[in-house]
C-alpha cells in the first residue's frame, strides 16, 4: 500500500510527459510555419531569377 501511495505522489514522470508534449506542439507549429514560409520564399526567388534573366537578355540585346 505504501508503494502505491508513493507512486501516486510522484509527479516527476507527469512533468516530463508534459514537457515532451509542449516540445512536440512547438515542433509541429514550427514545421507548419516553415513549410508555408518556404513556399513563399520559393516564389520570391523564382521572381528575382526571372527578373535577372530578363534584364540580362535585354542587356545583351542592347549591346549587340
Amino acid at each position: 500500500m505504501k508503494i502505491l501511495k508513493k507512486l501516486r505522489k510522484n509527479e516527476e514522470g507527469a512533468t516530463a510527459i508534459e514537457y515532451g508534449l509542449i516540445a512536440a506542439l512547438i515542433a509541429v507549429a514550427a514545421i507548419t510555419a516553415m513549410q508555408s514560409l518556404g513556399g513563399e520564399l520559393d516564389k520570391s526567388f523564382n521572381q528575382v531569377a526571372d527578373t535577372l534573366e530578363t534584364g540580362a537578355k535585354a542587356e545583351r540585346t542592347a549591346s549587340e
